[in-house]
């Protein structure tokens, strides 16, 4: 990853934005005027490359991916008051998995 990883993820400030962006009262609740998640990251990521001026882009999977599972595994800590157990049960993945994860993104020791 280093320094090139870092040097793309300047360029994707739409990535992030739709990453950390903060929830409503309501973040579940259906409305016309609200684009799905989907297509937040569609958009975000046509910026991407329009932003590369002809580079090809590399460690994709990783960039995006490390984007998107901070912020969701906090936001799913925050909602379960870091209860570890009901957090892996949401994302339906094992409570080691989590762990690590959190480890990864520094949310816990």
């Amino acid at each position: 990853m280093g320094e090139r990883l870092e040097k793309r993820r300047a360029c994707a400030p739409g990535l992030l934005k739709v990453a950390n962006k903060k929830p409503k009262q309501e973040p579940f609740k259906a409305s016309k005027s609200k684009k799905p998640l989907c297509k937040h990251t569609e958009d975000a990521l046509d910026n991407y490359f329009a932003c590369l001026n002809g580079d090809r882009p590399g460690d994709l999977y990783d960039l995006v991916m490390g984007e998107v599972e901070r912020p969701l595994f906090k936001a799913v800590m925050d909602f379960t008051d870091g209860n570890q157990s009901q957090a892996a049960g949401i994302l339906g993945i094992n409570r080691g998995t989590l762990r690590k994860k959190l480890r990864t993104y520094s949310l816990i020791q």
